[in-house]
């Protein structure tokens, strides 16, 4: 396994984390467990899920899984742990958003469903525009001063909203944000314009999640063709119809490559600036192997040349105003 830095920190993290948004709504907790387990062999640290996955009825039932692993192996501490808040966990006024109230409140539920004291990475699944960022960042200070946040992260921020919050937690001599977490992939390159630069700049630590866009990236022309089950037939119709010529070309180039399609996906965004690590999400231990192989899969200048003639980034490639502007 490789390890990096979690942007701007000392915080020591896997290249690969491990998603778990499948554990309830998609496998069950032994499957969980087996996932869980294997990743932990092949040294994965990272983790990631949030309070709402497999979630009915507020039971956040993908940390309890979590929170249950933890306590049958007694790994806790082996593991950098994130977790997220924003969306409603009920239809109760207050029980969703970004006010102190719910920030606070919403971890403390984390906690225990998750079975432990501390929460490594604490992140906003998304912005809440009419909350101010002194409130956010005062909540966000009272945690980590209890000792049950260690850093904040967020998720689904635009670039000019980091740089916001960022500019209000130096204010309040706050670490502030230290990661984002965003939809990053061959097919989604919306963020290079605006989110990744400022990222950089900030110290920022970029985590893709949907690396693979639904599946699509996996292989998926060559699974349908093989009847083989999954999300790539399952999106068909609107992950992968829409891009069929490319996709047929890309799974071309890794048979030249003799690289599974999963693997350089994953390859090109560890070689992308910014990036942390992607957040991979197998529904079976055995899926995580493909993911582990892409780290070591070195995708020459030809090869990522040729990714970015098969899948342009948008405007003129880069961030902007060169994107769109001279």
């Amino acid at each position: 396994m490789e390890y990096t830095y979690l942007g701007r920190t000392g915080l020591t993290v896997s290249r690969l984390c491990l998603g778990t948004m499948n554990f309830a709504w998609q496998i069950d907790e032994a499957a969980s467990h087996a996932i869980l387990d294997r990743a932990f062999d092949e040294g994965i640290n990272f983790v990631d899920t949030a309070n709402m996955y497999g979630s009915e009825r507020g039971d956040g039932m993908s940390e309890q899984f979590i929170g249950s692993w933890f306590e049958k192996t007694g790994r806790r501490d082996r593991m950098v742990l994130a977790t997220k808040l924003y969306a409603p966990m009920t239809d109760w006024p207050n029980d969703g958003g970004l006010s102190a109230r719910h920030i606070i409140a919403a971890c403390e539920a984390s906690l225990r469903r998750l079975r432990t004291d501390w929460i490594d990475l604490y992140q906003m699944h998304h912005v809440q525009r009419n909350t101010p960022w002194e409130e956010i960042w005062q909540a966000m200070e009272v945690l980590v001063s209890q000792g049950k946040v260690r850093y904040v992260g967020s998720s689904n921020f635009a670039g000019w909203h980091l740089a916001r919050a960022q500019a209000a937690a130096d204010r309040r001599n706050f670490l502030g944000l230290v990661s984002e977490q965003c939809k990053y992939n061959l097919l989604t390159r919306h963020v290079e314009l605006e989110v990744v630069p400022a990222a950089i700049e900030l110290g920022i630590g970029i985590l893709p999640y949907s690396p693979l866009h639904f599946g699509a990236l996996s292989g998926a022309i060559r699974k349908q063709r093989e009847g083989v089950p999954g999300r790539s037939v399952l999106h068909a119709a609107d992950r992968v119809e829409p891009h069929r010529a490319a996709l047929t070309a890309y799974e071309e180039l890794c048979a030249e490559l003799s690289a599974e399609p999963t693997a350089v996906a994953l390859a090109w965004l560890l070689s992308r600036p910014g990036v942390t690590g992607p957040i991979v999400g197998p529904r079976t231990a055995d899926q995580l192997d493909l993911a582990v192989a892409a780290l070591d899969l070195d995708l020459s200048a030809e090869t990522l040349a040729r990714l970015d003639e098969l899948f342009p980034p948008i405007g003129n490639g880069g961030p902007g105003p060169e994107a769109w502007a001279w």
